[in-house]
């Protein structure tokens, strides 16, 4: 007999700190699958991307396995790594909390390259300068 799906759960999690705790324990209790074995196969696979908020998309089959697929790290908390800062500005047009570096921004882009929908990398950074001028961040070169 053929594993059937059951249901998806996507959130997002601190890479490499995991725990059974919300918001795992909340998206993947229902199904009844083994809360330790997808922590600790989290934390395996994103322990270098340590602190930083992880995508997840967990599909769970009928027999209570699942299939983990993580994505690259948020492209906010990539950001405030390279700019040195814990948080956006409150009032990003007016308010300005630090600043990037076009060459930062090609690193992150290499980063999150398969996760971004933009073919080319001239199109990728101006994604990404996008969301570093909403979070009151400015490109310098």
């Amino acid at each position: 007999m053929a594993k059937q799906l059951v249901g998806v759960a996507r959130f997002q999690v601190s890479g490499g700190q995991a725990t059974p705790a919300p918001p795992v324990g909340t998206s993947l209790g229902k199904f009844g699958i083994n809360l330790g074995q997808f922590v600790q196969q989290f934390n395996e696979r994103t322990k270098e991307h340590l602190g930083l908020r992880v995508p997840v998309v967990v599909r769970v089959y009928n027999d209570r396995t699942f299939e983990l697929e993580t994505k690259s790290p948020a492209c906010a908390d990539l950001l405030k790594k390279a700019a040195g800062v814990a948080k956006g500005a409150g009032n990003p047009p007016k308010e300005k909390v630090g600043q990037v570096t076009r060459a930062q921004i090609e690193e992150i882009v290499k980063i999150k390259s398969k996760d971004l929908n933009a073919r080319e990398l001239d199109h990728a950074c101006h994604l990404i300068e996008g969301t570093a001028r909403s979070m009151g961040l400015d490109v310098v070169e």
